[in-house]
């Protein structure tokens, strides 16, 4: 899952972007509504997530979201501000928000609200899922082969979310890191690749179990 959290305080929002990517989430971070503005009516589906503060230098958090809405630009979006009266959350949802988190805030109920937000964008899938002999719980990070648990690093856990949400699709490098690393990754690192063998190893080989298959000068396949 890619985050970009737009947010004016450098402090917070590298703070929110540092929290996210510990947490196994691929982060950037903008400081500037009018940035934030360009990046998501350019590469909005890069993203699957917005963090937006209200009050953003260039254009306001409330303008930001309503042009968005209106381009079809549909990405879900949780909205910061520092002010808690009804009228402002009304104003804020009424423009596009999906949520709306009021600060000061604790990073772990903004968590919590990501997830919901996951589950709510998803839910033509069931709360786990399945490919083959493999079963991936989203809500308690859990993975399986039949009965038997993989423990698996978050970065690893992503990584097979996205495949298994792409079942026996050819997954392009471009694909896996646009969705699962932020805009600072450098795209000639093999640091991608190492996640990808150390989880095919995890899962193990079998000639009937569903594994990692990389499609030579492409990227890499869920074979189930």
């Amino acid at each position: 899952m890619r985050i970009l959290v737009v947010e004016d305080n450098q402090k917070l929002a590298d703070s929110l972007t540092r929290g996210l990517r510990q947490e196994g989430y691929a982060a950037d971070y903008i400081v500037d509504g009018l940035d934030a503005e360009r990046r998501l009516l350019q590469n909005y589906k890069d993203y699957d997530l917005v963090i937006l503060d209200v009050m953003l230098p260039g254009k306001s958090g409330i303008e930001l979201c309503a042009e968005l809405r209106e381009k079809g630009v549909m990405t879900p979006v949780i909205m910061l501000t520092a002010r808690d009266a009804t009228e402002d959350k009304v104003l804020g949802l009424d423009s596009g928000a999906d949520d709306y988190l009021v600060k000061p805030f604790s990073f772990e109920e903004l968590l919590s609200r990501i997830r919901a937000l996951s589950r709510r964008s998803h839910t033509t899938l069931p709360p786990d899922i399945q490919v083959g002999d493999l079963t991936l719980k989203p809500s308690t990070q859990e993975v399986f082969r039949g009965e038997t648990q993989i423990p698996l690093t978050l970065k690893e856990f992503r990584i097979l979310e996205y495949f298994m949400m792409h079942p026996n699709a050819v997954l392009s490098r471009q694909d896996i890191i646009d969705h699962l690393w932020d805009f600072n990754f450098n795209p000639l690192s093999r640091a991608m690749d190492v996640h990808i063998n150390n989880l095919r190893n995890k899962l193990g080989s079998s000639t009937y179990g569903t594994t990692v298959e990389t499609v030579r000068g492409i990227g890499y396949r869920l074979k189930a």
